[in-house]
């Protein structure tokens, strides 16, 4: 079990350390092109906080737990990511983005397995 918990949290880390760099980084037409249509009526501060708030959670999925330091807050960056997904999924079926919708629930349930089974 905690190899799969390690490969779920990579994932997440993965994708939104990929995910908040782009938004911290990069202009708002440039992440509506690559897939990122949920910023598409949103402020740039907004959107470079949601990315600097997504890279924070992504170090707070693997450094806490990893060290030894602090390590209830790993279950608590799951379950950031999971308001996260809670908010962007309605967004995207607003938009007519199924696909969009489906990967925002996989993460959504991935984020509350880690957070779950990593409080415990």
């Amino acid at each position: 079990m905690n190899t799969l918990l390690w490969i779920a949290q990579g994932l997440l880390a993965a994708v939104f350390m990929y995910s908040g760099i782009m938004k911290s980084s990069q202009k708002r037409e440039k992440l509506v092109e690559v897939g990122q249509t949920g910023v598409a009526n949103l402020s740039y501060p907004m959107i470079r906080f949601i990315g600097m708030i997504e890279i924070l959670g992504a170090v707070g999925m693997i450094a806490p737990w990893a060290t030894g330091i602090l390590p209830w807050l790993t279950p608590f960056a799951a379950l950031g990511f999971a308001v996260i997904m809670m908010m962007a999924a309605p967004i995207h079926y607003k938009r007519g983005e199924y696909v969009a919708v489906a990967f925002n629930i996989f993460l959504l349930l991935t984020a509350l397995a880690v957070m779950v089974l990593r409080y415990t």
